[in-house]
């Protein structure tokens, strides 16, 4: 039987919802102008990743309409412990749903992580609701898939942090533990949410993408061969950046509102 665990505080309570798949998901909305739809990374939030980091601020500034989701599984959201919830195509049409829910035709999309995992597969087959789209810590490992996923699962799950000695596991559990994420569902999630994408379904995303990783980052795979494979891809560096610290980079930034302003007008 499905298990649903959902956590809220009084600024949840007040986070307007809407239901995708039987799921009731959380989102925000800040600003008005073009549509930039936000979609978090593995273990984060739409506040962790995209308010508390400036980048809500910095679309709005700029005349967008930042709108922030939490994922299924993440925030304020529903968090079933299934695994058969969180494939990536499930998790692009919750991005879809919201979309109708809001009566907005097309988006730009931003993500990050996980969340450009699910933006690729959005972009593929929904790409008549993308404008265009941003793969924030994703590289050529949206192909390859996550060769740490089985770790970090097992030190979501372990007893203590203590225990953990995989650099990555660690990572991630402090973070979860940190944000006070439901470790099971997270579990979950890291079990199908890191589904590859076949090379030859990239090269079909005909939407224009900018491909941007952290020069430091492990976890991503390198930006510039992604970028190749995209019909209209280009790569950016994240100077001096790793995974965890390059989500809200001022040059990422600026390269992605460069971005926008070119392609989505």
């Amino acid at each position: 039987m499905l298990t649903l665990r959902s956590h809220f505080s009084s600024r949840i309570a007040a986070l307007p919802q809407f239901v995708s798949d039987g799921l009731r998901l959380a989102y925000e909305s800040a600003g008005e102008g073009l549509p930039v739809l936000c979609i978090h990374g593995f273990a984060s939030s739409g506040k962790v990743n995209w308010i508390d980091t400036g980048w809500v601020e910095t679309l709005t500034g700029a005349g967008y309409r930042a709108i922030t989701l939490d994922n299924r599984g993440h925030g304020n959201s529903d968090k079933p412990y299934d695994p058969e919830r969180y494939y990536p195509h499930d998790m692009a049409n919750d991005a879809v749903a919201l979309l109708d829910h809001l009566g907005i035709e097309r988006a730009a999309i931003l993500g990050y992580s996980m969340g450009a995992r699910i933006s690729a597969f959005l972009a593929f087959e929904h790409e008549e609701r993308v404008a265009c789209a941003i793969f924030g810590g994703m590289g050529m490992n949206l192909i390859n898939g996550l060769s740490d996923g089985n770790d970090i699962i097992s030190g979501l799950r372990a007893p203590s942090l203590a225990e953990l000695i995989h650099p990555t596991a660690r990572q991630f559990r402090i973070f979860a533990d940190h944000t006070g994420a439901d470790r099971e569902a997270l579990a979950a999630c890291m079990e199908t949410s890191r589904q590859p994408m076949a090379r030859a379904d990239v090269r079909r995303i005909s939407v224009p993408v900018l491909v941007a990783v952290g020069e430091a980052d492990e976890m991503a795979g390198s930006p510039e061969p992604l970028a190749e494979l995209l019909p209209q891809g280009e790569a950016f560096v994240i100077p001096k950046r790793d995974h965890m610290r390059a989500t809200g980079d001022k040059a990422f930034k600026t390269a992605a509102l460069q971005f926008l302003g070119k392609t989505f007008a």
